[in-house]
């Protein structure tokens, strides 16, 4: 089975739509980030940069007379949660693995703890923590890091040089 690209999966619709809430300059940096510690952690690149592009696909507005609220964003967030059923659903439609899927969707799940009673401390696989890791490093007080702009087509192209970089780290691995 080929390969699903960062690149397939950044231009298909439902990542579109859902990465225009959630701020496409964070998703790529997240992903850059992602593949970083995933060679110092010898996590799957493929998996980490996947995970971290779609990890705040589910992200939703929150507006109180108008005006973006954090607080109350905060206080209601679910995001996590329906973006490891939309990643899942995605990946499968570009005919992923469902392994892969699977692992993903779940990355995507764990990348956060806001959402949950407890804290995930020491609970994460390596490939959630490096996603988890990853987030961290782009994000900035008051959820300023959603709003960051980048151009669809810069990233497209920083897309391509992370496919092109996985693609050379697993060949050679392989050899």
């Amino acid at each position: 089975m080929a390969r699903v690209t960062l690149v397939e999966v950044f231009n298909h619709r439902i990542t579109q739509k859902y990465l225009q809430r959630s701020g496409i300059h964070h998703a790529v940096t997240v992903a850059e980030n992602a593949l970083q510690l995933a060679v110092k952690a010898d996590v799957s690149q493929d998996l980490a940069t996947k995970s971290a592009l779609l990890h705040d696909m589910g992200h939703y507005e929150w507006y109180r007379d108008g005006k973006w609220d954090y607080e109350e964003y905060r206080k209601h967030d679910i995001h996590a949660i329906k973006g490891a059923e939309r990643a899942h659903k995605l990946l499968i439609r570009l005919g992923e693995d469902r392994l892969v899927a699977k692992k993903v969707s779940l990355a995507v799940l764990l990348h956060t703890d806001s959402y949950l009673p407890f804290e995930l401390n020491d609970k994460r696989t390596d490939l959630q923590d490096v996603v988890a890791e990853a987030d961290a490093l782009d994000e900035q007080p008051g959820g300023k890091h959603h709003y960051k702009e980048m151009d669809p087509s810069e990233a497209v192209r920083r897309l391509h040089v992370l496919d092109a970089e996985i693609g050379r780290i697993s060949y050679k691995a392989d050899h």
